[in-house]
């Protein structure tokens, strides 16, 4: 069943099989059966996608909404690394752990759990599960699901009315429909905005395996190619690999736009939040609290639950104060915002 939530306006160890210690308190294996049964008296627990916490972007925008959720709540939680070269088989067995020792409820951050969340969720009815960026079905199941052509859109409209040299990149981690909707998005904003500029555009790898999304120096790379042809606003959509990105605009002092996060604010992009003109922003944080919240409230949300930007669910950072020094980009992004909710626009997903 379709349905948006109104709680989705909320905004928002290194772990072996056997899940160790984690950043937001100690778990241990429950080598019990597949029963389908578990314990109980747990709150939250993620298990994150690809580079993993500390990206300064979608992972950790899953990690804010789980603190949220732990300091309102004040129940455990835990937030579980990927290991590098996993199989579905490794996914499933690492939600099964965190069913079985009473998490409720467990969601995985990323598509890539989508198979074995499935499989998982089928054995624990009684816990609820959910899933961002992919949609899985099952009556325990809530996936988590985003307009990011919407808040690309905006970018692509910031990026216009920034450039100077008429062209402008695109970044993306892996070549999936995923992040193609974040190109066609950006792309679609840039042209409706100035139609002469040009966007260059390169994915970093064809599969998330091959390091798209977690490797800054092939982001860095991507981006310098791109500087050489003259852009001088690039658009990232790859995770922990964009911060390679911003580095590089940084370096030869044109603008970055940054993913997920409000990377403006990011401490670890301290060095370079100058030139990170905005964020295309996803509300992973706030999508992972209003499950648990609804958990907690005894009223699990199930289905496809869409975030978009007439619930505030994407957006577009406005952090950085020199956004307001380009001429007409404000006023730019507001008319663009106003005209996707309303419907005058239709913005593309491919």
């Amino acid at each position: 069943m379709r349905r948006i939530s109104s709680l989705t306006r909320v905004a928002v160890g290194v772990a072996s099989l056997a899940l160790a210690a984690t950043a937001c308190g100690g778990t241990s294996s429950d080598k019990g059966n597949d029963s389908g049964e578990s314990k109980s008296g747990k709150g939250l627990a993620i298990a994150y996608d690809v580079g993993g916490k500390g990206d300064q972007s979608f992972n950790d925008a899953a990690y804010s909404g789980l603190e949220k959720a732990k300091k309102e709540f004040g129940y455990q939680t835990a937030d579980i690394e990927p290991t590098d070269g996993e199989t579905d088989a490794d996914k499933e067995q690492r939600l099964a752990s965190l069913a079985k020792q009473g998490y409720n409820p467990v969601i995985g951050i990323g598509f890539a759990y989508g198979p074995a969340l499935e499989a998982v969720a089928k054995k624990y009815p009684k816990t609820s599960f959910g899933i961002v960026d992919s949609v899985v079905e099952g009556k325990n199941v809530a996936s988590l699901v985003f307009a990011e052509q919407e808040s690309s859109y905006l970018a692509g409209v910031a990026a216009a009315k920034a450039t100077k040299s008429n062209t402008v990149g695109f970044v993306g981690g892996v070549d999936i429909p995923l992040i193609h909707k974040f190109e066609a998005g950006y792309t679609q904003g840039v042209k409706d905005t100035k139609p002469g500029v040009k966007v260059l555009s390169q994915y970093l790898t064809q599969t998330a395996q091959e390091g798209g999304f977690s490797s800054p120096d092939k982001g860095k790379a991507a981006a310098e190619g791109q500087l050489e042809k003259g852009a001088d606003v690039i658009y990232q959509a790859a995770g922990l690999s964009g911060q390679g990105v911003i580095e590089a605009a940084a370096k030869k002092k044109v603008w970055a736009i940054g993913v997920d996060s409000d990377q403006y604010k990011q401490e670890a992009l301290a060095a370079y939040k100058d030139y990170i003109l905005t964020s295309a922003l996803k509300d992973v944080g706030g999508a992972v609290y209003s499950l648990a919240k609804s958990v907690k409230d005894g009223k699990p949300l199930t289905g496809t639950q869409t975030f978009d930007l007439k619930v505030d669910g994407v957006g577009l950072a406005d952090s950085n104060p020199k956004m307001a020094s380009i001429s007409g980009l404000t006023d730019a992004v507001a008319k663009a915002k106003a005209g996707i909710i309303d419907g005058s626009i239709k913005v593309k997903t491919e």
